[in-house]
């Protein structure tokens, strides 16, 4: 039972990880599509956009509601991804911890 637990919080922990990814790959793009170094008229380029902006901008929204732009920097995705960081660090072995804990 260990060490489906275990096998559990690391798959979460793979989770977490693609999720920052994903956000550092949505922010970077974004950037090269507003300084028009990706054309969106490029099939492929308005595809990769659109699916990362269907993936992230879920998890952004919220936040982006909540802290307004700087200057025209939104902030939201360095904010959601300190979040995920600490979770990831600080919350999943601590619960995995206490679920082994219960079981042991």
């Amino acid at each position: 039972m260990v060490a489906l637990i275990q096998f559990l919080f690391l798959v979460l922990h793979y989770l977490i990880q693609a999720v920052i990814w994903s956000i550092f790959a949505y922010v970077i793009i974004t950037w090269l599509v507003s300084f028009d170094v990706i054309n969106m008229r490029n099939r492929m380029a308005n595809q990769v956009v659109r699916f990362l902006e269907r993936i992230n901008r879920p998890l952004l929204r919220p936040v982006s509601r909540i802290i307004p732009t700087l200057g025209g920097l939104d902030l939201s995705p360095m904010i959601v991804i300190i979040v995920l960081m600490a979770a990831d660090r600080v919350l999943l072995p601590a619960l995995g911890d206490w679920l082994i804990s219960l079981v042991v």
